[in-house]
C-alpha cells in the first residue's frame, strides 16, 4: 500500500489553461530544452496531445511528461464487460418527448469502485466523430486499488453530490468534494479513492471540443468563473511494481490490459493539458436587477463550443445561492421550450422552480422542445409573493445543456428510480383567463 503523502503533494497551481511546470523531484524538469530524449534521472520523455498538432496556438493543448516508464509498456488490451456503462450512438430505445425525472441512484450493496459504479442515463452524438456527450451517474463504495482508468472517447466532467473523490492522476492529485467539480481530459490515466467510504454524483463525458471558459461578451471583463480559481495539481508520482490493470474506454467499449507497475509514475511535467478542479462557490453570478428571469446561459461555468458559433456542444451551467432582486416581475423561470436539451442534477438543497420531488442526487431531462417550467405549487406561491429582495440559500443545482437531443438508455427508461408521475406536477395549472365582459350576461 502507498505510504501517506506529505501535504505538499496536495498543493495546486491556479489558472485555467495556463502553461504549467512542476516537478516532484528537484531537477527532474530539463532546463534549456523543450523535451530532450535523454531526460534527468533516467526518466522517459513522453508527450500527450489533447488537440491536433496543428491546432492554433491559442487552443493547442499538450503536456510533456518525464516518467519512470513510458505508457506503451503494458500487455495487450482485452474486452471487459461494461456493466451499465453505455456510449454513442444511443439507439437502444426510441427517445420519448416526455419530461423525465429520476430519484437518486441507490448506493451499491456489494463492493463497487468508480468505474464499476458508472450508470449511463442518456447521450447523443458520436464518440468516433468527436460530437455530443454521454451523461452518467456514479454510485460507489470502494476505492480503486490495483485498477487505473483512462477515457479515449472524451473528457470527463465529474460533479460529486455525496462523498469526496481523491483523483490520483498522472499529473498529480485532485481532492474533489461536493460543491466542487473535477475535469480529467481524454487519455489521462487516473484512479479514484473514496475517503468518505461511499460516493455518488454525476459525470458528463464530453466527446466534443475541450471545455473552456465562455466568452463574456456584453458582460465585459469580469464575472462568471475566473481563470485564477481553477486549480491544477503539482507533480506527484507512484513508484510501485506489482500486478495492476489499466482499463480503457475506447470507441464506446471497455478494455483491460495487465501492467506490472503503476502508470501514475510521472515525476515531472510541463504543459497546458492537465486535469483541474474548481470550487463552485467562486462563481460570480450575474443576475437581473430590473425585470424577467435571465436565460440560464448567464450561469455558464464551462462550455464545449461546436463548429456553429453560439451553439455549444455542451454547456455546464450552475444555479448556486444568489440574490433575486428583479422588480415587478415573476421570479422563477418562465415556462419554456428550448432548442437545447437540458439534463439537470441537484447537489444540495432545493431548486427554486420545483416545490418537491427533485431531490439531491436526483436528475431530470427536458429534451428539445419539451415544455417545462415551475410546477403548479411553485407558480402559485411565486404569483402571490411580495416582490422584495430574496436570497436563495442552501441550494446548488446544475445543468448539462447540449445542442442535440439526449437519448435515454434502456436502463434509464426502465429503472425503478424513474418518476412515472412527474407529469402530475403541472396538472394543477388551471385556467385563469377571464375575457373582458365574460362575466356579464348576454342580452
Amino acid at each position: 500500500m502507498d505510504k501517506k503523502r506529505p501535504a505538499a503533494q496536495y498543493r495546486y497551481q491556479s489558472g485555467f489553461g495556463n502553461e504549467f511546470a512542476t516537478e516532484a523531484v528537484p531537477g527532474a524538469l530539463p532546463q534549456g530544452q523543450n523535451s530532450p530524449q535523454k531526460a534527468p534521472y533516467g526518466l522517459y520523455t513522453e508527450q500527450i496531445s489533447g488537440t491536433p498538432f496543428t491546432a492554433a496556438r491559442a487552443s493547442n493543448r499538450r503536456t510533456w511528461m518525464y516518467r519512470i516508464r513510458p505508457s506503451v509498456a503494458h500487455r495487450p488490451f482485452k474486452p471487459l464487460p461494461a456493466g451499465l456503462l453505455r456510449s454513442a450512438p444511443f439507439d437502444e430505445v426510441p427517445p420519448p418527448p416526455n419530461q423525465l425525472r429520476w430519484q437518486p441512484a441507490p448506493l451499491p450493496k456489494k463492493s463497487t469502485d468508480f468505474v464499476q459504479g458508472l450508470i449511463t442515463m442518456a447521450g447523443n452524438g458520436d464518440a468516433s466523430t468527436r460530437t455530443g456527450v454521454a451523461i452518467h451517474l456514479y454510485a460507489a463504495n470502494a476505492s480503486m486499488t490495483g485498477r487505473f482508468f483512462f477515457n479515449a472517447d472524451g473528457e470527463m466532467l465529474i460533479v460529486p453530490q455525496m462523498g469526496r473523490l481523491l483523483l490520483r492522476t498522472e499529473m498529480g492529485i485532485l481532492d474533489v468534494a461536493p460543491g466542487e467539480i473535477g475535469v480529467i481530459q481524454r487519455g489521462i490515466k487516473f484512479r479514484v479513492e473514496l475517503p468518505d467510504g461511499a460516493a455518488r454524483g454525476y459525470v458528463c463525458e464530453n466527446y466534443g471540443a475541450l471545455l473552456r471558459l465562455p466568452d463574456l461578451g456584453p458582460i465585459g471583463a469580469n464575472g462568471l468563473a475566473n481563470p485564477r480559481d481553477f486549480e491544477t495539481p503539482v507533480a506527484a508520482y507512484e513508484d510501485r511494481a506489482g500486478r495492476f490493470q489499466v482499463i480503457a474506454k475506447f470507441e464506446g467499449g471497455l478494455w483491460q490490459a495487465e501492467i506490472d507497475h503503476s502508470p501514475l509514475d510521472v515525476v515531472a511535467w510541463h504543459g497546458n493539458y492537465a486535469p483541474y478542479k474548481y470550487h463552485l462557490d467562486h462563481f460570480n453570478c450575474i443576475n437581473t436587477v430590473s425585470f424577467d428571469h435571465p436565460d440560464p446561459s448567464i450561469y455558464t461555468v464551462l462550455t464545449s463550443p461546436s463548429e456553429t458559433p453560439g451553439t455549444a456542444n455542451m454547456d455546464f451551467v450552475i444555479f448556486p445561492p444568489r440574490w433575486m432582486v428583479a422588480e415587478h416581475t415573476f421570479r422563477p423561470p418562465w415556462f419554456h421550450r428550448n432548442y437545447m436539451s437540458e439534463f439537470m442534477g441537484l447537489i444540495r438543497g432545493e431548486y427554486d422552480a420545483k416545490a418537491e420531488g427533485f431531490v439531491p442526487g436526483g436528475a431530470s431531462l427536458h429534451n428539445c422542445m419539451a415544455g417545462h417550467g415551475p410546477d403548479a405549487a411553485t407558480f402559485e406561491k411565486a404569483s402571490h409573493a411580495e416582490l422584495k429582495p430574496v436570497y436563495l440559500s442552501g441550494t446548488l443545482a446544475f445543468m448539462f445543456e447540449t445542442r442535440f437531443v439526449c437519448r435515454p438508455t434502456k436502463w434509464a427508461l426502465e429503472t425503478a428510480q424513474l418518476d412515472e408521475q412527474y407529469f402530475e406536477v403541472w396538472q394543477g395549472l388551471s385556467k385563469k383567463f377571464k375575457a373582458p365582459g365574460a362575466s356579464k350576461k348576454r342580452r
